[in-house]
């Protein structure tokens, strides 16, 4: 038992076993399955069930019973987000037990899993106060006709999310659909399946009519293709990886569908020797260590200004040295594992990759123990912008430093990459700060400070790093349509 944690975390095995389809917890009917880990052992927790492209209509189907005929189509949107109100009540209520299931099941500290339970309920609760709001316009037009818009739901919408942040990107996806009034089908990453449900669970508790939300676990080169091919299924949010972004485009294209995508990232973090040093020093740790490195926006293309990248490098060493890294259901633990064995080997991939290309290991490097899938923080430096630990995205807890002379050179070095989710600029100069945040490419820049991401903030990506914006009112976009209606008046 992880030290501070009264009980350990409850599998819900009997959900586990079963697919959410219409308020029914169905048995998946090929009768498929398959394994979920405990990646600080490497050990199955459960076995769990996988939706077929049989099961995927049957939710389908539900979903658009849902929106069409059943009480969801003609609920008062008020009335939906006091649903969404009393979603969040329950969430809070059980946020501990979800928080230990979440760490368990995707290596994230209990702390910081704590952490994203509190941003769960917040956004429910922001979407929830959306629901009543979102409102169309009166159009002034030539003629004697009244013109006016009404922003309607899209419809039914496959939600396919990532195992770094299962829960958190389950209620980006949740909170901005259910507040427009659509049904969701939702596939959970493989990797990480067990919060989705319970939080499926909860929907039901809440009262959320039969069809709103199903949530069918399985691969997603079967149960996701099937949801992104299905004629019936009107929109795709997906959050993951470029390739597989791809792929979802050229197999969506036979119906039209619209799609969003929230897509991976190489980030530029920017220290000026004006900057404050301590501060930079904790943020820029903070930048690429957060979750092992296992975030979008992680701070992995470390650029430093000349005069001080000995010193920063020398601190950050420090710092990466110290770091607790074990059960991440220990409270006292500050990194737990990577989320896989194949996710580990990627990283350790990249490090070998790194040394044979020239780059130096200044820390980490390494396998942490024997079982469990954890690996050092770790810093290259003397590194080359053509290689491949600068240009590929390792997702893990890898980073390269990189010095650069001034700001119109590190600009344009920032620049130099097919991604643009984030980036940080750590300085003094608030000229210098705003050129910076002006010319970068990047769908979120952050000046002194890393990884403040809130709800009420539109959040996504340029270039290969996604299509659309999640969060804030920018995220009801890509959830209603807009009608618009002409009248012709007499008189």
């Amino acid at each position: 038992m992880a030290q501070g944690l009264e009980t350990a975390p409850r599998v819900p095995t009997d959900l586990a076993s079963r697919l959410l389809i219409d308020n029914e917890w169905v048995s998946p009917k090929g009768g498929d399955s398959f394994d979920t880990y405990n990646p600080a052992t490497g050990e199955v927790i459960a076995r769990v069930a996988a939706a077929s492209a049989d099961d995927v209509d049957r939710a389908v189907r539900a979903a658009r019973r849902a929106l069409e005929s059943g009480p969801w189509g003609s609920m008062d949107a008020a009335e939906r987000g006091k649903l969404m109100y009393d979603l969040a009540d329950l969430v809070e209520r059980d946020a501990e037990a979800l928080a230990q299931l979440e760490s368990l099941n995707c290596g994230k500290t209990i702390t910081d899993a704590r952490g994203d339970l509190n941003g769960v309920i917040y956004t429910l609760r922001y979407y929830a106060g959306w629901a009543d709001k979102i409102e169309g316009r009166t159009v002034p037009v030539r003629g004697n006709f009244l013109s006016y818009t009404l922003r309607q739901p899209i419809g039914v919408v496959g939600q396919i999310i990532p195992w770094n942040f299962p829960l958190l990107m389950l209620a980006w996806k949740w909170g901005p659909a259910l507040a427009c009034g659509n049904t969701i089908v939702l596939k959970p990453a493989e990797q990480t399946p067990l919060t989705a449900l319970k939080l499926g669970e909860l929907a039901i508790e809440a009262g959320f009519p039969a069809g709103v939300i199903n949530i069918l676990n399985g691969m997603g080169e079967t149960t996701g293709d099937a949801i992104v091919r299905h004629p019936d299924v009107d929109k795709i949010a997906f959050t993951g990886h470029v390739d597989t972004a791809k792929i979802i485009q050229k197999n969506a294209a036979d119906t039209l569908k619209r799609i969003t995508t929230e897509l991976g990232g190489k980030s530029p973090n920017v220290i000026f020797a004006d900057a404050d040093l301590d501060e930079a020093v904790a943020g820029a740790f903070h930048a690429i260590y957060f979750h092992g490195g296992q975030c979008c926006t992680a701070g992995s293309r470390l650029f430093v200004e000349r005069g001080i990248r000995d010193e920063f490098v020398e601190r950050l060493a420090e710092r990466a040295k110290v770091r607790k890294i074990g059960d991440p259901l220990d409270p006292e633990t500050e990194q737990g594992p990577q989320v896989s064995q194949e996710q580990m080997d990627k990283i350790l991939g990249y490090v070998e990759s790194g040394q044979k290309q020239g780059a130096r290991v200044v820390s980490g490097g390494k396998r942490v123990g024997g079982s469990g899938f954890y690996v050092e923080p770790t810093i290259f430096d003397d590194a080359r912008e053509d290689m491949d630990i600068v240009r590929d995205e390792i997702f893990g807890p890898v980073v390269t430093v990189l010095p650069f002379n001034d700001v119109n050179e590190v600009v344009e070095r920032a620049n130099r990459t097919h991604y643009g989710l984030a980036a940080g600029v750590w300085t003094k100069d608030i000229d210098k700060a705003h050129l910076y945040a002006r010319k970068v490419k990047a769908g979120t820049v952050w000046v002194n400070c890393y990884h403040v991401v809130e709800p009420t903030t539109p959040f996504g990506g340029f270039k290969m790093s996604g299509q659309g914006r999640e969060n804030g009112e920018a995220a009801l976009d890509h959830y209603t349509e807009l009608k618009t209606v002409t009248v012709k008046l007499h008189g």
